[in-house]
């Protein structure tokens, strides 16, 4: 009796489970299939779920147009050092906040969480003013620096590290051990769960960003993803069907990253105490 009653709620949990999954990824399969799709047929009325026509040749042109491939380059490759600058600068400093005592920390971690209420198009004009007076326009410094430090991942490992036993570091300390040895010898090989976590955002983050390259990029050799499919779309719009294929291919990167850390992410944000 027990197990009907266990499938009785089951059956209707999977079936809303799979609703929600199939509205979830009804627009990547609809950019999917109209990458395959003649221009005219992207935006026909009424619409059209099939292509009447197959066409590859969408994917193999733009897999192979070589902008396409150095935008994606260029956007891995920051991607990469801001997503490892940004586990590096906010790790330490959530270190600092989670172990270390000293005059005037209370204030200064109101004044760093108190930058997550700020939004970000606020300080757009002054963060653009800032990087021109430094000479980083159309650098891929630009890109990378500005954001490396970030309030809400901070607070995020600095919950983690508070719950890691105070008796580690206190055996570390009695064998000789500094503040910077324990950081890199205790806490670093710990963070892995809470380093998948943010580091999965900032990729995402960095991959996904669109206002603030096109202010401080123009040379096209540095341009990002998002960039250059902004670029595609009011140059050469009538060519929807290579447009839906490129937006597909960049976001794969996206895609499988959140895929094969999803377990990962949803735990570990348990683990770091924001349930």
């Amino acid at each position: 009796m027990a197990a009907k009653e266990r499938l009785r709620v089951r059956i209707p949990r999977t079936i809303v489970g799979l609703l929600f999954a199939v509205v979830a990824l009804l627009p990547i399969i609809w950019m999917a299939l109209s990458g395959f799709k003649p221009n005219n047929e992207v935006t026909a009325t009424p619409l059209r779920v099939l292509p009447s026509e197959w066409m590859v040749s969408n994917y193999t042109d733009i897999a192979t147009d070589p902008t396409f491939l150095r935008a994606m380059a260029m956007t891995g490759l920051g991607a990469v050092l801001f997503t490892a600058g940004t586990l590096a600068i906010n790790s330490m400093a959530a270190y600092v906040f989670a172990r270390l005592e000293f005059t005037g920390k209370t204030v200064l971690w109101v004044i760093a969480i108190g930058t997550m209420f700020i939004p970000s198009m606020a300080i757009l004009l002054t963060s653009f003013v800032m990087v021109t007076r430094l000479q980083m326009l159309d650098t891929l410094a630009v890109l990378v620096l500005p954001g490396l430090a970030s309030a809400g991942q901070m607070f995020f490992m600095r919950q983690f590290y508070l719950s890691v036993p105070i008796a580690l570091e206190e055996a570390a300390m009695i064998d000789g051990a500094g503040r910077w040895r324990i950081y890199l010898n205790i806490f670093l090989p710990m963070s892995q769960p809470v380093f998948v976590v943010v580091g999965v955002i900032s990729f995402m983050a960095y991959w996904n960003g669109y206002v603030w390259p096109i202010m401080t990029i123009t040379t096209e050799d540095l341009f990002v993803i998002q960039q250059y499919l902004a670029n595609f779309r009011s140059e050469r719009s009538p060519e929807r069907g290579l447009l839906m294929a490129g937006s597909l291919l960049a976001a794969l990167p996206v895609i499988v990253l959140v895929v094969i850390f999803q377990r990962k992410i949803i735990g570990n944000i348990k683990i770091a105490g924001l349930k």
